[in-house]
């Protein structure tokens, strides 16, 4: 009989090595590969003769298309993140840092749902039966229906969900805790994680139920565990925040039904999760008009226009190398912004130190940032402020030229419905609003916003004062 090899494989990036060695070549981690018997696991054991393949049907690409059935939970921002709604049969991958509210918002969504007559089942691996019914009873969901079950074996879930009527939506929280017989390895292991979510996601696709797992989160923020999970699932959410704030956000980053880069906000009370309907008040609800160094931006969250205040400080330094600090956006693409500026406008900020931050705790991931940065930066060098009716969007390239963005019509909306009359936007963009009363100016290039910022008194001041 042949003999077995067993197999090292890294926990956190699921590379397979020949042999134990202290860093992974994957990932570059140390002390993350543990050994593994190979022989457990679903697909696994050596010897075995592959069966012969059926021929399947082949069909074209025209035809009908039957939407996907959705289980709408009446939480407007979690149907806005999922595409509409827990599509039947589909698999959800939630991850979030410990404490920013999962359990939370999942057991507001199976109450909500249990509400509506739905059957829900909600299997718990990190918490027993009385922790998670007083966390209920917190949220006003322990008079709901929904079944609970504190279990990490994997086949005792998969033999009680089974059982009965068929649930409309099962939670698993989380799938770092399950455990299965087939394979030998640890729980939280790369072949426990596989194993457990290939069996959940088989159960929700032969059944139709709406499968939610919840995951850990390294310290780097990616969900823990094999990175095959994230394709294996049909949808994938991060649950975003920071705990000095009270804003909780549901970012997109898979969907299969729906819509990516969508975000659905939150604010964390003892109540539990509220809605946030307009988020741009959220951001702009502590903003102080008459201070240099602050510019709203007009940003885009996948269809969701959202406005945020940006706000720099620039200060002499008296260290031989300036201090650059940042807070919700890119540090390499504030050097950028540095060094364009001192290059194209002649703003020498050589001998600053340079703070930038992002009010609210929002993070800006677009490079349509790029102008609303550049006008917050040389507004606090000169010490003017910007005017309080005024939005800025646009990418700046390395040319200092400024680009156009996309969405522009959106942009502009949102900020006109919100009372800014104004807006410094890139020249010639494609989706300009047609008869918009509002105060559109176009600029071409940076060295124009800086002599507009830092030239020109009267174009900083609010419309009223002109």
């Amino acid at each position: 009989m042949a003999k077995v090899r067993t197999q090292f494989i890294c926990q956190n990036c699921g590379t397979v090595h020949s042999r134990w060695a202290g860093k992974c070549d994957g990932c570059g981690e140390w002390n993350t590969i543990v050994e593994e018997d190979p022989t457990g696991g679903i697909g696994s054991g050596p010897g075995k003769v592959p069966k012969k393949g059926r021929a399947v049907t082949l069909t074209s690409l025209s035809g009908e298309i039957e939407e996907a059935p959705r289980i709408h939970t009446g939480i407007s921002e979690l149907d806005r993140a999922t595409g509409g709604g827990f599509v039947r049969g589909s698999a959800v991958l939630i991850g979030g840092d410990p404490g920013i509210g999962k359990s939370t918002l999942l057991m507001q969504a199976a109450a909500a749902l249990s509400r509506k007559g739905h059957r829900i089942i909600y299997v718990s691996g990190e918490e027993a039966v009385a922790q998670v019914r007083l966390r209920a009873q917190r949220l006003d969901a322990a008079n709901t229906d929904v079944m609970l079950a504190a279990e990490t074996n994997v086949e005792d879930i998969l033999a009680t969900i089974g059982e009965g009527k068929r649930p409309d939506l099962v939670i698993i929280d989380s799938i770092q805790t399950l455990w299965s017989d087939l394979a030998d390895s640890a729980p939280g292991t790369v072949t426990q994680v596989r194993t457990g979510v290939q069996a959940m996601i088989r159960f929700a696709k032969q059944t139709g139920a709406a499968m939610v797992l919840v995951g850990h989160v390294t310290k780097e923020g990616q969900i823990a565990g094999p990175r095959v999970v994230e394709h294996m699932v049909d949808a994938v959410l991060y649950f975003e925040g920071d705990r000095g704030h009270h804003y909780r956000i549901l970012r997109t980053v898979k969907n299969r039904f729906g819509p990516t880069d969508e975000i659905g906000v939150f604010e964390m009370s003892d109540r539990g999760l509220r809605e946030v309907s307009n988020p741009s008040e959220l951001f702009l609800g502590e903003r102080n008009e008459k201070a240099p160094g602050a510019a709203v931006f007009a940003g885009i969250e996948g269809t969701r226009p959202v406005l945020v205040e940006v706000q720099a400080l620039v200060a002499p330094t008296s260290l031989g190398t300036p201090r650059r600090a940042v807070v919700g956006w890119d540090s390499s693409r504030l050097a950028m912004i540095l060094a364009v500026l001192e290059a194209h406008c002649g703003v020498r900020l050589g001998q600053h130190d340079v703070y930038l931050n992002v009010a609210g705790g929002y993070r800006i991931s677009e490079p349509a940032a790029d102008m609303a940065v550049a006008s917050a930066l040389v507004s606090s060098l000169a010490g003017l402020a910007l005017p309080a009716d005024c939005v800025y969007f646009g990418e700046v390239s390395l040319s200092g030229a400024i680009r156009p963005v996309a969405h522009t019509a959106q942009r502009l909306k949102e900020a006109e419905k919100l009372g800014f009359s104004a807006a410094l936007l890139p020249a010639a963009s494609a989706d300009m609003p047609k008869g918009a009363g509002g105060r559109w100016t176009e600029i071409d290039s940076l060295p124009d916003l800086v002599a507009r910022i830092a030239g020109s008194k009267s174009a900083l001041r609010p419309a009223d004062d002109e």
